[in-house]
This record gives structure tokens, C-alpha cells and sequence, in this order.
């Protein structure tokens, strides 16, 4: 049996498909009702649990738990607050430091060895544009100001309260380090300092569709190093089966992503014969940054090795998702920021 902790957002919804799929015993806890009615339909146990109380997790089974998957937490595109107004970082700090604690002691009082978490990619954002793939030993270096500080920060703790549970109670704990997760979910829009925006990839998609012209500002041949979410699932499924999974991973797809080559896979996939061109506007200002990861210590340690790394395959597979209907709940989920 597995247990899901936040199995009714984006990746934990994927996850438990994955898992229910390879034949998976699934206990998937979550705050959305709807999706959790969903997640029992896939198959799964739904328990509804709030991970900042200690007592939701008495709700959880004590016996027969091969691992707890933690892919829930507050993120800065979740997060309402507007920083030039106030100040939210003790909700991080409840939700991704005393909520993964409360996993953690769940994991700790019933004996379950493996529990594994998430973190962003920002926490060694100093290293990105330097021109090599960043490896789970990079230290940390990242800003403190922004909407994503407090979340790093946040994480961070998360991370060393883990590895502290590894030392002082022997268990088994790990970490992904996660990259833009591309796939059907509620992150057409997201909130940034509160503030709701659409995502580009929805933006791209969305123009592709309607025969609209794609811009692409500043340099047009900015690589980035992105993930699908079926790669995702699939990584926590691989990584609780092998005793060798401890520590901090990279989850991404160790390929450099060309900007121009992802408005090109979205013109082809979803704009075929709609008219819709790449406009070059190199006078327009573009902030985005530039990052590889190894992903070595993934295929050494749990054999993963992500099979969506050509662009055009994964919009592929995301035009299929979508046209399948099965995530529309999961869509309207986050409809809501709009």
C-alpha cells in the first residue's frame, strides 16, 4: 500500500493514476472532495487530510504501508498574498516544514521507512547560465527577495528536516528537485505575488489554436530544462521500489529546451494549418533563465531515465490528455485564480 499525500493536485493526481495503473494498493488524501470522489474512481482510497493538523494523519493506515509520496505543499503560483501588501511566509513554513513534519512522525510512530518529498529547482538558482548541468552536490545559492524566496527557504528546511529524520530515525526520506512540470492541470493560470497571470504555455497553445501569431521575446534560443508529469509519476513509482533512493534528486529531463523549437512543437501539434506564425520581437525584454540538470544520480539509484524529452512527443501527449476529458476537474480546479 501506498500512501499520497496531496494527491488531489496536479502531479499527485498523475502519480496515483500511475501507480493504480502498475497495480498499486493507493491511500490518496487531499482537501478537494470533487477530485477526491475522481481519485475513488481511478481506483484509490480518498482520505480527506489537512497536513498542517498532526490529527488528520490518524486517519491513515498503520500497517501494510510500503512508502508515503509527499507532492503537496504551497507554491508561489497557489499563493494569494501580494507581497507588496503583505507578507505570507508563515504559511509557507506551516504547510511545507510543520506539514512535512507531520508526515514525517507519521512515518516514524508506524514504522514506514520511505517517504519521499518535492522542492524547487531555485534553491541553486546562482548556478543557472553558466553553461553546465547542475548535479545534486551544487550548494545552495538563490535569492532572497521575490515571490519564490520564502518558498525556497521553505523548502530548504523541509529538505534538512528530512535528512534529519534520515540520521536520527533511520528513515529512508528523498527529495525531488522539480522543474516546470508540463501537463494537463490547473496551471493555465498562475497567481505571481498574487496576482493571477496566464501561464506560456497556455498562452502559446492558445494563440496556436486560434491561428494567432506566437511572440517570442528577447533571445528566441533560451534552453531550458523542463519535465512531464507522466515522467514524474512515474520517477516516485521507480524510486519507492528501490532501496537504494535517499537524498536529493533532480527530476527534470536533462534536455535543453530551445524556446523556438517549444513555440515550433506547440505551432505543429495544436496549430497545424491554423496560420499561426513566430514573430521574433528581440526588442521586448525576456527574464527567463537558462538551466540544465544532471540526472545521473536518478538513473543510478532507481533506474529512471524520463521518456518525454522530444518536445513535439510531449505536446503530443498533451493534446491526447486533454482531448481525453479525464482531467477537466482537474483543470476547473484551479480556475478559480482567474
Amino acid at each position: 500500500m501506498i500512501v499520497v499525500i496531496g494527491a488531489t493536485g496536479f502531479i499527485g493526481m498523475y502519480t496515483v493514476d500511475e501507480l493504480i495503473k502498475a497495480g498499486k494498493d493507493v491511500v490518496a488524501t487531499g482537501r478537494n472532495e470533487r477530485l477526491g470522489a475522481k481519485l475513488e474512481d481511478m481506483g484509490a482510497r480518498f482520505v480527506r487530510l489537512d497536513m498542517t493538523k498532526p490529527e488528520d494523519f490518524d486517519l491513515l493506515p498503520t500497517e501494510g504501508v510500503e512508502g508515503v509520496l509527499l507532492p503537496a505543499g504551497l507554491l508561489p503560483a497557489n499563493a494569494t498574498a501580494d507581497l507588496e501588501d503583505e507578507e505570507n511566509a508563515a504559511d509557507y513554513f506551516e504547510v511545507n516544514v510543520v506539514g512535512t513534519i507531520n508526515a514525517l512522525e507519521y512515518c516514524r510512530k508506524n514504522g514506514i521507512k520511505k517517504i519521499i518529498s518535492t522542492c524547487s529547482y531555485s534553491d541553486v538558482s546562482g548556478a543557472w547560465g553558466k553553461g553546465y548541468a547542475i548535479t545534486e552536490d551544487e550548494p545552495r545559492d538563490f535569492k532572497f527577495t521575490g515571490d519564490h524566496a520564502v518558498y525556497v527557504i521553505s523548502k530548504n528546511a523541509a529538505n534538512d528536516v528530512i535528512e534529519y529524520y534520515n540520521q536520527q530515525h533511520g528513515l529512508q526520506g528523498s527529495v525531488f528537485r522539480l522543474p516546470p512540470v508540463y501537463g494537463v492541470g490547473p496551471h493555465g493560470t498562475i497567481l505571481v505575488n498574487g496576482k493571477p497571470y496566464k501561464s506560456g504555455i497556455a498562452t502559446f497553445i492558445d494563440n496556436a489554436e486560434a491561428g494567432r501569431d506566437i511572440e517570442l521575446w528577447g533571445d528566441p534560443h533560451i534552453t531550458r530544462d523542463i519535465v512531464y508529469v507522466k515522467d514524474v509519476a512515474r520517477a516516485f513509482r521507480l524510486a519507492l521500489e528501490s532501496d537504494a533512493t535517499r537524498g536529493l534528486y533532480n527530476m527534470t529531463s536533462g534536455t535543453s529546451l530551445d524556446l523556438e523549437d517549444q513555440a515550433k512543437a506547440v505551432i505543429e501539434v495544436f496549430g497545424k494549418d491554423k496560420g499561426s506564425q513566430i514573430v521574433y520581437r528581440p526588442d521586448k525584454p525576456n527574464n527567463t533563465p537558462s538551466f540544465l540538470y544532471d540526472m545521473s544520480k536518478a538513473k543510478r539509484d532507481f533506474g529512471f531515465e524520463p521518456r518525454f524529452t522530444d518536445y513535439v512527443e510531449m505536446m503530443r501527449d498533451y493534446k491526447a490528455e486533454l482531448e481525453s476529458g479525464r482531467w477537466e476537474l482537474l483543470e476547473e480546479s484551479g480556475k478559480a485564480k482567474g
